[in-house]
């Protein structure tokens, strides 16, 4: 592709996914070819091409309430700063605005650099952070955590119904919902690290009790997405072992159309929401 070129905006299809997963492994990011397929499935995903080779993407995935997420906005390192990454977020913007939606995506602080004058507005603010496991580990707590009960309580937090995406998280190989003392998260796999979230608690005692519980039965690297307000819980996991990665910026592209009843403590992931 040459730089004068003006690319070819493409709608990826499902036999996307592959192509997608190389995008984003090669960002070291944590999303598997599962992960690419709920998006190419349920919601739109634009994509450029240099020839056969997928080289740019971004997707649209819709939420009730005329809400939809942008993520997966990705440029392969042989093609920045040709602004691909701006026109693919245009056409989820132009795709989102026809379907009368209001936009959400968690940003890195180069990205709302750059979403910031496409007319995002800041909302709350997320952490990343790991945890670095051991090879040995307990058995997992007993649990009679539901998928209802989580999807009842995430609706209650995020305003959004998001039953299916949850489910289809919950059927996955090796994903487990755990639940105790007023606390509740799903837990699934990662390309390189299992993620705990959705997490929603009464209070941050019950939230970190339940992520230590999960700690001690898990054999892997562990991620978080904390929101950053819910002081207590961050400094409780800090406090115990877990590392601040990087900060992520919610952002809003239109009215605010949902106020969630509580404030999680963990998010799906930036993603997803």
């Amino acid at each position: 592709m040459a730089v004068t070129d003006v690319p070819h905006i493409v709608q990826l299809g499902v036999d996307d996914a592959i192509a997608g997963l190389a995008l984003s492994t090669e960002a070291y990011w944590n999303q598997t070819d599962e992960d690419w397929r709920i998006f190419l499935r349920d919601g739109v995903v634009f994509g450029i091409r240099d020839g056969m080779r997928l080289v740019a993407t971004a997707a649209l995935l819709p939420y009730s309430g005329n809400n939809a997420w942008i993520s997966m906005v990705l440029v392969s390192g042989t093609h920045r700063r040709r602004g691909l990454a701006t026109r693919l977020v245009d056409a989820c913007l132009e795709t989102a605005r026809q379907n009368g939606l209001t936009s959400w995506l968690d940003a890195t602080p180069d990205g709302a650099a750059v979403y910031g004058p496409l007319g995002f507005t800041p909302t709350l603010q997320l952490r990343r952070l790991k945890l670095l496991k051991p090879a040995r580990a307990e058995a997992p707590p007993s649990s009679s955590a539901t998928i209802e009960a989580l999807c009842v309580r995430d609706l209650r937090a995020t305003g959004f119904d998001r039953t299916a995406l949850l489910s289809a998280f919950a059927q996955r190989s090796g994903s487990r919902i755990v639940g105790a003392n007023g606390a509740i998260a799903l837990v699934r796999d990662g390309r390189t690290a299992r993620h705990i979230g959705p997490l929603l608690g009464n209070n941050a005692a019950a939230a970190l009790a339940l992520v230590d519980a999960i700690v001690r039965s898990e054999t892997s690297p562990l991620l978080l997405d904390v929101v950053a307000s819910q002081d207590a819980f961050l400094e409780g996991l800090t406090a115990s072992s877990w590392t601040i990665e990087r900060p992520f910026q919610r952002m809003r592209f239109g009215p605010a159309t949902v106020t969630g009843e509580e404030m999680p403590f963990a998010v799906a992931g930036p993603e997803f929401g």
